[in-house]
């Protein structure tokens, strides 16, 4: 299994294409596939991880692959570790992080990975949920929290990586949420 350091995204607008630029990406280079399924409107979404060099490698192969069906390619360097459960959902949270939960959201499901690791650079807070497009058009959302002013400086910087490229559709930070909310997220 290689280092996980770098994700790898490529979005295509036909279903069919991205089965085939999946399977170029994963002969490309020796990534791991960290997602690959259908999302709203009838796309499909791709997600692998590894060092910075076989990444770059996969989404290039894959972006050759998808016959003017792409829709965007990325590669995000340098990530933080925090953001691959949170791409898996894979995070318990501790009481001593539920002061506060920040959200932002994207029109764009592969922007949410620089946004939730711009976030999780910016403070000391826990990524709890990197949601990628499943049932919300498209979009993607990123759910973080902490104490209130570690998410404040978290949404804010998360929120300006999405503003820079024109993507941001909503940010928010919830003081003091009810533990029901929680549970809602996770």
């Amino acid at each position: 299994m290689p280092k996980l350091k770098s994700i790898g995204l490529v979005e295509v607008s036909s279903i069919a294409a991205g089965y085939v630029a999946l399977d170029a990406m994963l002969k490309a280079a020796q990534v791991d596939l960290l997602l690959a399924r259908t999302i709203c409107s009838g796309k499909y979404l791709i997600v692998v991880g590894g060092d910075v060099a076989s990444v770059q490698a996969s989404v290039e192969a894959g972006a050759a692959k998808c016959d003017g069906s792409l829709i965007e390619r990325r590669v995000v360097t340098k990530v933080h570790p925090a953001v691959f459960p949170a791409i898996g959902l894979a995070v318990d949270v501790a009481p001593e992080y539920t002061k506060a939960i920040g959200l932002i959201e994207t029109f764009s499901a592969s922007s949410i990975v620089d946004v939730a690791d711009a976030a999780v650079k910016a403070a000391n807070v826990v990524l709890f949920r990197i949601h990628l497009a499943m049932a919300v058009g498209g979009k993607g959302f990123v759910v973080l929290t902490g104490d209130i002013a570690s998410v404040e400086a978290a949404v804010a910087a998360g929120a300006a990586v999405a503003s820079g490229e024109g993507i941001l559709v909503g940010k928010a930070v919830i003081p003091g949420p009810a533990k029901e909310l929680f549970r809602e997220f996770m």
